[in-house]
C-alpha cells in the first residue's frame, strides 16, 4: 500500500542512488509513451479533419443538387437577354431535385410561368445537355407565329425582351401544347433552334430558372461550348490580363 506514496522521511544515500537508478531505468519508456499519445492525437486531428472535408462534400451535393448551380451561356439564341459567355446561378429549388454526376432526377411541385426563362433538359435523345429559353406556350395553349408575332389563344403577346423585331417570313402553326409540355422560343428568333424545330419540352425536363449574372466574359464561342476545358481556362486566363473582356456592368444583373 504504501509503495503508491511518496516518502516523506529522510532519504538514505542507496535509497537516493536506487532511486535515481529506478529513474534513468524508468526513463527509456518515456518516450515511447509520449510518442503513442502524439501519434493518438495525431489520428484523432486527422479524423476530424476527414469528417469535416465529408460534411463539406455532403453539403455541396445537398446545395449543388437542389438549390443552385452554374451555368454558361454558349450560343447567340437568348441575345437581348443573355450574351455568349454570361455566367449564371441557376435556382433548382422547387423545380427539380438530382444526384450529383447523375442523371437521376426526380420532379418537384413548382411550374413555371409564362415567359420565364427556363433551363431544361434537351428533349432529344442525342443531345446530353441543358438549353435555355423563354417559355412561351403553356399546356393547352394554342401557339402561333404569324409574320414573326406570336399568338397565343388568339393574342398577340407583347415581347419587349426581343433581339430584332418581328421577321414578315416567320410563320408557325397553329399548334396546342400537350398536358405537361410547354413551347419555348429563343429572345433572339433569327439565331435560335428551339419549339419551332424539335417540338414541346416535357414538364420532366425543366430544371430551373437564371437567377443572377455573377461573371460575363467575352470570348470566342468554342470556348463556352461542353468539354472545352483548353479553350475555357485560355478564356479565362486571357481575362485575367486584360480585365476589359470582362462585361463588368451585367454583373449582378438579376431575373
Amino acid at each position: 500500500m504504501n509503495d503508491d506514496f511518496t516518502t516523506t522521511g529522510p532519504i538514505s544515500p542507496d535509497a537516493a542512488t536506487n532511486g535515481s537508478s529506478a529513474l534513468q531505468l524508468a526513463t527509456p519508456g518515456a518516450p515511447s509513451h509520449s510518442s503513442a499519445v502524439e501519434s493518438n492525437t495525431f489520428r484523432q486531428r486527422l479524423v476530424r479533419e476527414l469528417l469535416s472535408w465529408v460534411w463539406v462534400a455532403l453539403a455541396f451535393f445537398l446545395i449543388t443538387g437542389t438549390m443552385v448551380q452554374a451555368r454558361v451561356i454558349p450560343s447567340a439564341s437568348m441575345e437581348g437577354t443573355l450574351l455568349i459567355g454570361d455566367h449564371l446561378l441557376m435556382s433548382r429549388f422547387g423545380y427539380d431535385i438530382g444526384l450529383p454526376f447523375t442523371r437521376y432526377h426526380i420532379r418537384l411541385w413548382r411550374e413555371p410561368r409564362r415567359q420565364q426563362v427556363v433551363i431544361f433538359h434537351a428533349p432529344l435523345p442525342d443531345r446530353d445537355e441543358d438549353f435555355i429559353k423563354r417559355l412561351i406556350g403553356m399546356p393547352g395553349d394554342s401557339v402561333q407565329i404569324s409574320q414573326g408575332r406570336v399568338f397565343v389563344n388568339g393574342e398577340a403577346i407583347s415581347e419587349p425582351y426581343r433581339h430584332d423585331p418581328p421577321n414578315p417570313v416567320d410563320n408557325f402553326g397553329p399548334v396546342t401544347v400537350p398536358a405537361r409540355s410547354y413551347f419555348v422560343l429563343g429572345d433572339n428568333r433569327e439565331d435560335s433552334w428551339d419549339s419551332r424545330d424539335w417540338g414541346f419540352v416535357p414538364e420532366s425536363n425543366i430544371i430551373g430558372t437564371p437567377v443572377v449574372i455573377y461573371m460575363s466574359v467575352q470570348a470566342n464561342e468554342d470556348a463556352w461550348q461542353p468539354g472545352q476545358v483548353r479553350e475555357r481556362f485560355y478564356a479565362y486566363a486571357n481575362a485575367l490580363l486584360h480585365p476589359r473582356l470582362v462585361r463588368w456592368r451585367r454583373l449582378l444583373t438579376t431575373f
